[in-house]
C-alpha cells in the first residue's frame, strides 16, 4: 500500500480524526503493511500486546478460549476496524484471539509505544480512543445482557437480523446474507451449541421464514424474522 493510499485509510477512521495532515503522515511512516491468510492468527492470548491494527481488507474474528478449550467468539470485525486496541487500556498480553476468517486479512500493524507518542502529541487523539474503547465496553456489555435475558433461539434469529442489517443485500422484502461463517461459528457468538443452531435454522426454513445453504442464507422477510 502506497502511503498517499495509507493516508487516505487513515482519513477515514473515526478513531484517527483529531490527526491533521503531518501526523497523518508521520501515523504512515510508522506502519507496516501485513497480510494472514484465511484462518491464519494474527495474535494469540498471552502474547505480549506491543501492536494495534487496523484492518484493511477481509474479515477478522476476535474472541477467547473456556477452560476446556471451547472457542468463544466475541466480534466479527470489518474492514476499517481498529483491533488489538486494548493494548490502548494497559493491557500487556493478549487476552483473547484475532485470526482472519475465509479470505485473507489485510491490515496496518502499528506498534503501541509509536501510537502513544503520537498521542502525547495530541490531546484531542487521547480523547478519541477513550471513546473508541468505550464503545467497545458498551458492545461487551450488551452482549453480555443478551446472554442474560434472551434465550438460545432469540439470540440465532437476533443474530441473523443484525447482521442482514450490517451486510446483507435487500432484494424487495428478501435480504440475502453470503457470511461465511460455519453453523459453529453462530453458536460460539451466540453462546449456544451447534446443535441449537442447526434445530433453529432448520425451524425457519421449514417455516419459511429463511433458506440457507453453505455461503449464504436467503431471509424471506426481515421484519417477519424480527
Amino acid at each position: 500500500m502506497e502511503v498517499n493510499n495509507m493516508i487516505q485509510f487513515f482519513e477515514k477512521l473515526p478513531v484517527l480524526s483529531p490527526l491533521n495532515p503531518t501526523e497523518l503522515e508521520q501515523l504512515a511512516a510508522i506502519s507496516q503493511v501485513r497480510r494472514a491468510p484465511k484462518f491464519q492468527f494474527i495474535f494469540m492470548p498471552d502474547e505480549p500486546a506491543e501492536h494495534l491494527y487496523f484492518l484493511v481488507k477481509g474479515r477478522v474474528k476476535t474472541g477467547t478460549f473456556s477452560h476446556d478449550g471451547r472457542e468463544v467468539i466475541k466480534e466479527i470485525l470489518q474492514p476499517e476496524t481498529l483491533f488489538g486496541d486494548l493494548a490502548l487500556a494497559g493491557e500487556t498480553r493478549r487476552s483473547e484471539f484475532a485470526q482472519a476468517l475465509h479470505d485473507e486479512a489485510e491490515y496496518i500493524s502499528i506498534k503501541v509505544s509509536d501510537f502513544q507518542t503520537l498521542m502525547q502529541q495530541n490531546q484531542k487523539l487521547i480523547f478519541a480512543c477513550m471513546q473508541h474503547l468505550t464503545h467497545r465496553l458498551q458492545r461487551v456489555e450488551e452482549r453480555l445482557a443478551k446472554l442474560v435475558l434472551k434465550d438460545a433461539r432469540e439470540r440465532i434469529i437476533e443474530f441473523l437480523v443484525e447482521t442482514a442489517g450490517k451486510e446483507g443485500r435487500r432484494v424487495g422484502y428478501e435480504t440475502l446474507l453470503k457470511h461465511h461463517l460455519t453453523q459453529q461459528d453462530i453458536a460460539n457468538l451466540t453462546g449456544t451449541s451447534r446443535q441449537t443452531v442447526t434445530s433453529v435454522l432448520n425451524d425457519l426454513r421449514k417455516s419459511n421464514l429463511i433458506y440457507f445453504n453453505r455461503n449464504s442464507i436467503l431471509i424471506r422477510d426481515i421484519e417477519k424474522l424480527a
